[in-house]
């Protein structure tokens, strides 16, 4: 029996290079063929990406995918670095499209995804339709967070057919319009415009598997367990895990960022989920460094802030002016490690 094969697009720079390497190697452990299509944000993720020569990945050039698109050029002096990086989201779904015109579907996925089990349940869903969409399910504590969308980026998929089409260039006008950082007049980002998707668009579907969009937003929802090895969501098998805010503050320093949520993560969610995520991105900084010769560890997001910084009592790279402040700091940590809002990580593993 023929494996599936499925066509995805990313995008991120070097400061996201290990995350978007990590969902590229939970592709490979699918029974599935693919292609990923990688817009890279600056160099160093292009050169990096060639010299690696992954039969799977197809790096595009950030100058050439912006040569023959004056309308994107002409606002991205407007806007922040990571708003004109979530402005190129429907922009880079119509370029792979355009260059590629015999795929039949085509997937965003943010870079920070990761599957535990083969995406096939995803595109039986999507079905005959054109559009397929994935709530975030916010727990019911957190509903106030849909001011930022119904939907999630996360995961999008869209069929090369007129009604697929018109949607991307519909959202793509809208994010040439006005994409910002912030909650105005009932947008928010790329992301808000999702919301009245259903109702604008035919045959738009919107993802019903629980394993579809797990996050740290919406895993209070529901039941986790272990059963044959395998992260069952209320008895549905776990497909793709969303790690939003997790950040690593120094190599053996984790925060999951879980309390924004109010969550005090349980040993399944702590060991099998966010630890078995933190192993992979230790072994891929691991198969970087082997391969290219470079160490590339995430201590900073996409957006290119420094995240040591957002947990002040762990910036030990601040200049410290005596013993009393070095003293301070260490007792932070330790009472943040043991409340459980950062994780200790020896050779990848959460201990």
């Amino acid at each position: 029996m023929q494996r599936p094969y499925f066509n995805f697009c990313t995008y991120f720079n070097s400061n996201y290079l290990t995350q978007g390497l990590t969902l590229y190697r939970s592709l490979l452990r699918q029974d599935i063929q693919f292609k990923l299509w990688v817009l890279c944000f600056d160099n160093q993720v292009y050169q990096t990406l060639n010299k690696l020569n992954l039969k799977e990945i197809v790096p595009i050039l950030l100058k050439d995918f912006e040569a023959s698109d004056e309308e994107l050029l002409k606002v991205k002096a407007g806007r922040t670095l990571i708003e004109y990086f979530f402005t190129c989201t429907p922009s880079l779904l119509l370029y792979v499209l355009k260059h590629n015109p015999s795929i039949d579907i085509i997937s965003y996925l943010d870079a920070d995804l990761f599957f535990f089990s083969n995406p096939s349940p995803i595109y039986e869903e999507l079905g005959n339709h054109s559009i397929l969409i994935v709530r975030h399910n916010f727990h019911p504590c957190h509903k106030e967070a849909e001011i930022y969308g119904i939907y999630n980026v996360g995961l999008l998929s869209f069929r090369n057919d007129d009604i697929g089409r018109q949607c991307l260039y519909w959202w793509r006008a809208r994010c040439l319009e006005w994409y910002y950082d912030r909650v105005e007049d009932g947008r928010y980002a790329d992301q808000k415009y999702l919301d009245d998707w259903p109702t604008k668009f035919l045959k738009v579907a919107v993802l019903q598997n629980k394993g579809g969009g797990l996050a740290p937003w919406n895993i209070r929802n529901y039941s986790l367990c272990l059963k044959n090895n395998k992260l069952l969501i209320d008895s549905q098998e776990l497909i793709f895990f969303h790690p939003h805010g997790l950040r690593q503050i120094k190599k053996w320093l984790y925060d999951p960022n879980l309390t924004k949520y109010e969550i005090r993560a349980d040993y399944l969610t702590k060991r099998y989920l966010y630890g078995f995520y933190i192993k992979e991105l230790w072994q891929t900084k691991k198969w970087i460094s082997r391969e290219t010769a470079s160490i590339l560890l995430p201590t900073k997001s996409i957006r290119g802030i420094d995240e040591t910084k957002s947990v002040k009592v762990c910036s030990l790279k601040r200049k410290t002016k005596n013993l009393k402040d070095i003293m301070f700091l260490i007792m932070n940590i330790i009472v943040k490690l043991f409340k459980g809002d950062l994780w200790l990580v020896i050779t990848g593993k959460v201990v």
